[in-house]
C-alpha cells in the first residue's frame, strides 16, 4: 500500500505525476503575494539555488542546461522546475516555479508544483497552506480538494480527510485515485462498509489502481495500523477475486497474512473467499508470512540492543 495520491497540475498527465510524487498527487494555489510567509521562509535568490545544487555531482551536468531566470519564458522556467523535481532537487525546483510565477506564468499549476515540492520535504504545514489557497482560488478544482485531503489524512486530520476527498468526489466521480484515497480514510475510522464501497467504485474505474507503484497512490503502510492494514489487504483480496483476479487476491491475501491477519481463518467465514481457503497457492504463502513473521521476530529479538537489555546487569 502506498501514501495518498496526490493529483499533478495537469490530472491529464496523473499517470506520469504520480511516478514523481511521495505518491500523493497535489493540485495548485493561488500566488501567495510577495512578502508571504510561505515565500519568506526560504531563501529563493538567484544565488543561493546554486550554492545548494553545487553540493550535488549532478550540478556540472545540470548547470548547462539552466535558463535564465531574468530572460527566459515562464514556461522554460516552469519546465526547468519539473525536469529538477524529477532529478530528485525539489527545493532548486521551487525556485524556477517561483521564477516562473515572476515571470507571468499561470499560478495555479505552478503553485500546485510548490505544494508537491513541500510535501516531498515533508513540510507538511506549508503544503497545506499552498492547497488551501487553491481550494479558496479555484472551488471547484477537484484535484485540489484531494490533495488537501491527502495533506489532511498525513497530518492525522481523518475526518477532514474524508471531508475534502468527498468534496473532490463530487466535483469528479470518474477519478479512481479519490474514490482509493477516500476508501483508506474509511479504514482509518473504521468504516469498513464505507471503505469496501469506495474500493470497489476504484476498481471499477481502473483496475489497477491500487497496483500502481509506491510513489503513486493509496495509502502508505506506516499511516495505517497492522490491524487495518490486513483487513485492509484482505477487503482488496475479496475484490480481486469477485473479478477473477487470482494473481492480484493471492498478492494481497500475502500482504494480509504478513500484517498477522489469520487469513484462512477469515477466508473460511467469507462467502468469496472460502473457495480458496485450501488452494495450495494460499497455503503456501500463509506458510511463508508465518516464516518471514518469525524472522522479522528473531531479528529483533537478537538486535544489539534488546540483546544489551537481556544481559544481567552488574550489581
Amino acid at each position: 500500500m502506498r501514501t495518498p495520491v496526490l493529483v499533478h497540475p495537469s490530472v491529464w498527465q496523473a499517470r506520469r505525476a504520480r511516478r514523481l510524487v511521495l505518491g500523493l498527487v497535489c493540485l495548485s494555489l493561488a500566488a501567495p503575494p510577495l512578502g508571504h510567509p510561505i515565500l519568506a521562509q526560504r531563501d529563493t535568490s538567484p544565488a543561493s539555488m546554486p550554492q545548494r545544487m553545487q553540493r550535488s555531482p549532478q550540478w556540472a551536468d545540470i548547470q548547462k542546461h539552466l535558463p535564465d531566470p531574468a530572460t527566459a519564458t515562464a514556461q522554460l522556467l516552469e519546465l526547468e522546475g519539473d525536469i529538477l523535481r524529477a532529478r530528485r532537487f525539489p527545493q532548486d525546483a521551487m525556485d524556477y516555479y517561483r521564477y516562473a510565477l515572476a515571470r507571468g506564468g499561470v499560478e495555479a499549476p505552478l503553485l500546485n508544483k510548490l505544494g508537491l515540492a513541500e510535501l516531498e520535504l515533508r513540510n507538511v504545514e506549508l503544503a497545506r497552506a499552498y492547497f488551501q489557497r487553491a481550494v479558496k482560488t479555484s472551488r471547484k478544482d477537484a484535484a485540489a480538494w484531494n490533495n488537501l485531503g491527502t495533506v489532511e489524512y498525513v497530518d492525522g486530520a481523518n475526518g477532514d480527510a474524508i471531508s475534502d476527498y468527498e468534496h473532490a468526489i463530487k466535483l469528479d466521480k470518474h477519478q479512481a485515485v479519490y474514490h482509493a484515497n477516500l476508501s483508506t480514510a474509511y479504514f482509518g475510522r473504521k468504516d469498513y462498509k464505507g471503505a469496501r464501497r469506495e474500493m470497489a467504485t476504484a476498481l471499477k474505474i481502473d483496475p489497477l489502481v491500487f497496483d500502481k507503484e509506491p510513489s503513486g497512490g493509496g495509502v502508505a503502510a506506516h499511516v495505517l495500523t497492522s490491524e487495518d492494514r490486513a483487513r485492509f489487504c484482505f477487503e482488496m483480496a475479496k475484490l480481486y477475486a469477485q473479478d477473477g483476479l487470482d494473481e492480484q487476491m493471492l498478492h494481497s491475501l500475502a500482504m494480509a497474512s504478513e500484517a498477522g491477519m489469520d487469513v484462512q481463518r477469515e477466508m473460511h467465514k467469507d462467502v468469496v473467499l472460502a473457495k480458496f481457503e485450501l488452494d495450495p497457492r494460499v497455503v503456501v504463502l500463509v506458510h511463508n508470512a508465518e516464516a518471514l513473521r518469525a524472522t522479522r521476530a528473531n531479528a529483533t529479538t537478537a538486535s544489539p540492543a534488546n540483546q544489551e537489555m537481556q544481559q544481567p546487569k552488574p550489581l
